[in-house]
C-alpha cells in the first residue's frame, strides 16, 4: 500500500506540473506577437479557393435564375397559369398535387415544421393553388423561384436544379431532401412549359402556331427535354418510329475527369452551362459558338444564337460559370446500397465487363468513359444517326456508368429507346457478336447496378 501511495503522489505531481505548463503556454499565446505568429500559419489558398467555389457554385446551381424570370414571367406569363384566375392569373391554377404529378419536387428541409405537420395531417390541402404559391414563397420548390409583389406572384424563374436535382422522397413522394446532380426523370418539363398562356416567343422562333408548339412540348414526356429543337426545329425522329426528338435528362454527377458531358458531345460542362443558361433557360448573358452558324441549325441562325451579346453590366451568367462548373465537377456519383444487387454475380460481371463483354474497351474503369475524346459514330454503336446529326461532330458520347442505379427510370441511351439493361445487353450482344449467355448478361447487369 505504501508503494502504491508513493506512485499515486508522484503521478499527481506530474499532472500538476503539466497543468501549470499548459497555463503558461496559453498565457504566452495570448500575447500580440504570438497571436500574429499563429495567425500567419500557412494556409493552402488553392484548397480554400476551391472550397469557396463549391459553396458559391451550389448556390448558383440551386438558386440563380440568371435573370430568366423576364422570359418565363413577362414573356410567357407562366406564373399566371400557376396562380389561376382565383388568385389573379388564368385558368384553374397549379395545385401542389398537380405540380408533384408533373414531377416538380419540394425541398422538405426548408418547409417549416408547422407547415410539414399540416401537410402530413391533411390540414394543408395539396389541391389548392394558393398553397403552391405558399411553397414558392418559402423557396421550397426545387429549381423554381417565385417573384412576388406582396402576395401577388408576378413572375417565376428557373434554375439548373429544376432538371438536374431531385429529392429522396423521405417526407412524401416528391418531397424530401435534395439530391443534386440526380436527373429528375419524373419532370415533365414539356407539359409545364405548355401551361404558359403565351407561347408566341417559341411560335415565332420556330415559325409555327402556338397550338403546334404545345403539341410538340406535350410529346416529350417525363424526364425528357429537347435542347436542339430551338436550333434545328426538328421535333420528331423519323428513324425511331416518328417518336419525339427529346432526349433523357442526363445526370450531372460523376463528371470529373470526363471530357464531353452531353449525349452528342457538344462540349464540356462549362460550354453546356453557358449554352443552356442563355438559349434554353433564356437568361441574360454572353454566348459564343460559331458552329451554330451552320445552315443545318436553321433556327439558331435565325435567332442569332451563335453570338449572343449583352451589355457587360447586365450579364447575369458569365461571372457565375466558374463556380458553377467547380460545383458540378465536385458531385460524385452516388453509391448503391449493398442489398440492391447480388455481390457474387457482380464480381463475375466485372470480369465479363473487362473481358468477354468488351464494355471496358469504351467504359474505361473508373471513369466508365474514355479518358480523352469519348465519342463514337452511330455505326460503331449500331443505332440511327438522327440525334448525332443534330450535333456538330455527328457522334454519340460514351456515357459514364457510375451511379447508373440512380437514373434507370426512363430507359437507356440518349432517348430511352431501351427500357431495361437487359435490352441494352441484347443490343450489344448482337451489335458486337459477343456471344453472351443469359446468365452472363445477368451477371454484367448486376455489376452495372453495383457501380
Amino acid at each position: 500500500m505504501s508503494f502504491m501511495r508513493k506512485v499515486s503522489q508522484k503521478f499527481l505531481k506530474q499532472i500538476a506540473m503539466l497543468s501549470t505548463l499548459l497555463l503558461v503556454v496559453a498565457a504566452v499565446c495570448q500575447r500580440p506577437g504570438w497571436r500574429a505568429i499563429a495567425q500567419s500559419a500557412p494556409v493552402d489558398q488553392a484548397v480554400e479557393d476551391a472550397r469557396q467555389m463549391v459553396i458559391d457554385g451550389r448556390r448558383v446551381f440551386r438558386f440563380d435564375t440568371f435573370g430568366d424570370e423576364v422570359f418565363w414571367g413577362d414573356t410567357l406569363k407562366l406564373h399566371q397559369a400557376i396562380q389561376g384566375s382565383r388568385l389573379g392569373g388564368v385558368g384553374d391554377g397549379l395545385s401542389p398535387q398537380a405540380a408533384l404529378n408533373l414531377g416538380l419536387k419540394v425541398d422538405a428541409e426548408v418547409v417549416p415544421t408547422a407547415v410539414a405537420d399540416q401537410i402530413k395531417s391533411g390540414q394543408l390541402s395539396l389541391k389548392d393553388p394558393a398553397n403552391t404559391l405558399a411553397l414558392l414563397k418559402l423557396n421550397a420548390v426545387v429549381g423554381v423561384t417565385g417573384f412576388f409583389d406582396g402576395d401577388q406572384l408576378r413572375a417565376i424563374g428557373i434554375q439548373c436544379a429544376l432538371c438536374h436535382s431531385t429529392v429522396d422522397d423521405s417526407f412524401l413522394p416528391g418531397i424530401g431532401k435534395r439530391l443534386d446532380g440526380w436527373p429528375n426523370r419524373d419532370l415533365d418539363i414539356g407539359k409545364i412549359v405548355a401551361l404558359a398562356p403565351d407561347l408566341r416567343a417559341f411560335a415565332e422562333l420556330l415559325m409555327v402556331d402556338q397550338n403546334t408548339v404545345r403539341t410538340v412540348l406535350q410529346s416529350w414526356g417525363p424526364g425528357k427535354f429537347d435542347a436542339e429543337l430551338s436550333l434545328d426545329g426538328k421535333a420528331f425522329n423519323p428513324d425511331n418510329g416518328g417518336k419525339s426528338a427529346a432526349t433523357l435528362i442526363p445526370p450531372a454527377f460523376g463528371l470529373a475527369g470526363v471530357n464531353l458531358h452531353t449525349w452528342t458531345g457538344w462540349g464540356g460542362v462549362s460550354h453546356w452551362n453557358a449554352f443552356v443558361a442563355n438559349i434554353e433557360m433564356h437568361g441574360v448573358g454572353r454566348f459564343f459558338d460559331p458552329r451554330l452558324n451552320d445552315p443545318k441549325f436553321r433556327i439558331a441562325v435565325r435567332g442569332g444564337f451563335a453570338d449572343i451579346k449583352v451589355d457587360p453590366a447586365n450579364d447575369r451568367i458569365t461571372k457565375q460559370l466558374p463556380a458553377l462548373q467547380v460545383y458540378q465537377l465536385s458531385l460524385r456519383a452516388p453509391k448503391p446500397v449493398d442489398s440492391s444487387f447480388n455481390r457474387d454475380a457482380a464480381a463475375r460481371g466485372q470480369r465479363l465487363f473487362d473481358g468477354k463483354a468488351q464494355c471496358n474497351n469504351c467504359h474505361v474503369r473508373p471513369l466508365f468513359t474514355e479518358p480523352g475524346w469519348n465519342m463514337h459514330t452511330p455505326q460503331e454503336v449500331c443505332i440511327d444517326s438522327f440525334q448525332a446529326d443534330r450535333s456538330p461532330d455527328r457522334r454519340y458520347r460514351t456515357a459514364p456508368l457510375a451511379g447508373l442505379f440512380a437514373h434507370q427510370k426512363g430507359g437507356f441511351y440518349h432517348d430511352g429507346r431501351f427500357e431495361t439493361l437487359n435490352q441494352v445487353l441484347d443490343h450489344y450482344n448482337t451489335c458486337r457478336s459477343l456471344g453472351l449467355s443469359s446468365q452472363e448478361k445477368t451477371d454484367v447487369i448486376q455489376y452495372l447496378l453495383s457501380l
